[in-house]
């Protein structure tokens, strides 16, 4: 008999807000617990953790917490674990538990991503020898990944016509879905005037494109579903994922400056599942920079190549009772920077509607998830509603 697809059955979150002024690993501990209240397991239960980079001390406020600090702290016995800087980015650790609840390797695995990147100082004078891509573009002052992504906005904006106007929407739409998040950062109102008259960070990026660093930690219990009868929640599948590796890991070398990562992500994504496009009921996808999120769109197939900027200046498709509700928590636009896993707890608390005022009132049992961008990214395929096993 073939094995059963992995769930997640649980979900957790600490506080997330700008410069908490506490430390990553207090953070983490209070994430475990919540997603442990919230599935009914206890710290017994536990035999698997996960994160992506793992601790990444030469990036203050990245990814301030280990595996082994973790461990410690909550008296676990593991049976597996992992984490590592390489792979398809802010995805990984949950790609990575669930292979390994498939192969027998852990039963009931947390998943965690730690960020305190607003309470931290980076002094980029400090940062050490430049390695890898980042030597040739230092040279040329682009500092941030803000410089880097302007580029394909730039090369989006010539290729298909797309305007800011269609970032500010995407902005504006954002900021509404925050005001109904308790715990966004961002969530006084936000007009199209208010974003097209914001500094401009690097052409044609504003301040309102970019996302908010925050403090918070997010977990998701990634479980074996033999081992979930009896648990609080009715677990949701993951039913696909995907993250490969094809073309040149490279942001300026790329053979296509109108789409990143997430075009052969989705693809190796959707090459797993019977699924189609039609069959998804909402879409969280990563906006680190707006025209991320734009790119996801496309890569996902929820519209044409060149499309995406009109469909986002269409309310009513991306609108909470639109055709697809999207990042309905405000995104890292205006919620915060939790990256990546933060689009997956969304993605969970609206399939089990537990959403509060920002809850999808149409069906919702279908979510595609999209985290990443530039050189990486992974795509998933989340079903609610006990499916098929």
């Amino acid at each position: 008999m073939a094995a059963s697809k992995p769930v997640i059955s649980g979900i957790g979150q600490s506080a997330v807000g700008r410069r908490l002024g506490r430390s990553g690993l207090d953070l983490t501990v209070e994430a475990v617990k919540d997603a442990l209240q919230h599935s009914g397991l206890s710290i017994k239960d536990i035999d698997g953790v996960a994160c992506w980079p793992g601790r990444a001390a030469a990036s203050p406020g990245f990814s301030p917490v280990s595996i082994p600090e973790l461990h410690d702290a909550m008296g676990m016995d593991l049976n597996w674990y992992s984490g590592g800087g390489e792979g398809p980015g802010q995805l990984s650790s949950v790609i990575n538990a669930a292979a390994a609840v498939t192969t027998g390797l852990a039963d009931h695995v947390i998943c965690f991503r730690t960020v305190t990147e607003s309470s931290a100082r980076t002094d980029l004078r400090s940062s050490g020898p430049l390695t890898d891509w980042m030597q040739w573009l230092l040279p040329f002052h682009a500092y941030s990944a803000a410089n880097w992504t302007a580029l394909y906005a730039q090369r989006y904006f010539h290729e298909f016509g797309a305007t800011r106007e269609s970032l500010g929407a995407l902005a504006v739409h954002s900021r509404n879905n925050a005001a109904l998040n308790p715990k966004a950062i961002y969530r006084d109102p936000l007009t199209l005037d208010d974003y097209l008259s914001s500094r401009m960070i690097s052409s044609p990026l504003c301040l309102y494109d970019c996302d908010v660093p925050a403090d918070g930690s997010t977990v998701v219990i990634v479980s074996r579903r033999e081992c979930t009868s009896g648990l609080r929640r009715e677990p949701i599948q993951i039913e696909a994922t995907g993250c490969r590796l094809e073309k040149r890991h490279s942001w300026d070398q790329a053979p296509d400056l109108t789409t990143m990562s997430m075009s052969s992500a989705a693809k190796s994504m959707w090459s797993r599942t019977g699924l189609t496009p039609n069959d998804v009921d909402f879409a969280e996808l990563y906006d680190g920079f707006s025209i991320i999120t734009l790119f996801w769109l496309e890569a996902f197939g929820f519209c044409g190549r060149g499309e995406a900027a009109d469909f986002v200046m269409d309310n009513s498709n991306i609108a909470l009772n639109g055709k697809l509700p999207l990042n309905t928590h405000g995104g890292q636009l205006s919620a915060g920077r939790t990256h990546g896993l933060g689009f997956v707890h969304e993605a969970c608390a609206q399939i089990w509607r537990e959403a509060g005022r920002r809850q999808i009132q149409g069906p919702c049992n279908i979510a595609a998830v999209g985290v990443g961008g530039g050189t990486v990214a992974a795509a998933m395929i989340l079903r609610g509603g006990n499916p098929i096993r």
